[in-house]
C-alpha cells in the first residue's frame, strides 16, 4: 500500500513538473494528464482514494485546458467513483461537473446518466427532494434523447419519492402519465396494471372515497382489461373496506394480496399509513 502511494506521489509530481515547464501548445497538459492518470490508477491501487479522486480532478484540469471537454468530463467520472468510497457530497460535486460538460458539448444521454447516478447516491443517503430532483432531470434528459425506459424508471422513482412525501397528487398524476404512454407499446403494456396499482395506492393514502372511485373508472378507460386483475380487485376491495370504514377488511385484502403477490417495502410502507389513518377514523366513531 506505501509503495503504491509513493508510486503515486511520484507521478504527480512528474505531472506538476511538466505542466511548469516548457512544451508545444497543449502537449504539456496532454502528457500532464497521462502522468496524472498513472499516479491516480497509484493511489487507487493503494486504496487512497481522497488523493486518487483530487488526481482525477487535476486531470480534467488539465484536459479543460486543451479545450478537450469529453475527455474532462471522464476524468471529474473517475474523480466520483473515488469519492464514492469516502464522501457521496464529493462524489455529486465532482459528478455535476461531468454532467455540465457533457450538456456543453451536447452528450445529453450521458448527461441524463449522471444525473440519474446523482439521484442514486441521494436516494442512499436518503435525501428524498434533491434525489427527486435528479431523478427527473434525468427523465426529461432521456425524454430528449427518446429513451423510453431509461425515461420511465426515472419518472417512478420521481413518483414514488413524491409519495413517500406524501405529494401524492404528484405521484398520481406520474404514474397515470407512464401508464398512458405504456399502454400502447408492446414491451411495456404488461407492467401496466403494476403501475395503476401503484396509481392506486396513492389514491387511497389521500383518503378521498370518491377520487378512488374515478380512479378505478380512470384505469379501466386506460386498460380494459384491468378490472380483471389482481391489482383492481385489491384497490376495490380497500376502497370498499375504506367506505365501511372496517380496518379488518383493509387488513385481510392486503393479506390476500400479498399470499400470492409480495408486496414490496414501498408499497407496504404507503398501505400501512393508510391504514393507521382508517383505524384513527374508526377509533375516532366509537
Amino acid at each position: 500500500m506505501a509503495d503504491q502511494t509513493a508510486k503515486g506521489e511520484e507521478f504527480e509530481r512528474k505531472a506538476e513538473k511538466k505542466l511548469t515547464g516548457w512544451g508545444i501548445f497543449g502537449s504539456k497538459h496532454e502528457d500532464a494528464a497521462d502522468l496524472y492518470e498513472k499516479s491516480a490508477n497509484c493511489f487507487k491501487l493503494g486504496k487512497n482514494w481522497d488523493k486518487a479522486a483530487a488526481v482525477y480532478t487535476k486531470k480534467a484540469n488539465c484536459h479543460l485546458k486543451s479545450d478537450s471537454k469529453h475527455e474532462a468530463a471522464s476524468a471529474y467520472v473517475d474523480a466520483a467513483n473515488c469519492y464514492k468510497k469516502i464522501s457521496a457530497e464529493d462524489a455529486v460535486q465532482s459528478l455535476n461537473q461531468a454532467v455540465n460538460l457533457f450538456l456543453d458539448i451536447g452528450r445529453l444521454n450521458m448527461a441524463a446518466r449522471y444525473c440519474k447516478e446523482i439521484g442514486e447516491i441521494y436516494e442512499q443517503e436518503q435525501n428524498l427532494e434533491k434525489s427527486m430532483d435528479y431523478f427527473e432531470r434525468a427523465a426529461d434528459l432521456f425524454q430528449s434523447e427518446e429513451v423510453t425506459t431509461s425515461v420511465n424508471q426515472c419518472k417512478q422513482k420521481v413518483a414514488q419519492f413524491a409519495a413517500q412525501l406524501e405529494q401524492y397528487p404528484k405521484a398520481v398524476e406520474i404514474f397515470e402519465g407512464i401508464a398512458r404512454h405504456s399502454i400502447n407499446n408492446s414491451l411495456l403494456k404488461y407492467g401496466v396494471k403494476g403501475i395503476l396499482l401503484n396509481s392506486g395506492i396513492c389514491e387511497i393514502c389521500k383518503g378521498d372515497i370518491v377520487a378512488i372511485n374515478n380512479a378505478l373508472e380512470r384505469y379501466q378507460d386506460l386498460d380494459p382489461t384491468f378490472s380483471g386483475t389482481r391489482e383492481y380487485k385489491l384497490l376495490a376491495d380497500l376502497a370498499a373496506s375504506m367506505d365501511e370504514e372496517d380496518v379488518a377488511k383493509f387488513t385481510e385484502a392486503i393479506k390476500e394480496f400479498d399470499s400470492m403477490t409480495r408486496l414490496d417495502p414501498w408499497k407496504t410502507t404507503l398501505l400501512l399509513r393508510a391504514k393507521t389513518a382508517l383505524k384513527a377514523n374508526e377509533d375516532n366513531l366509537t
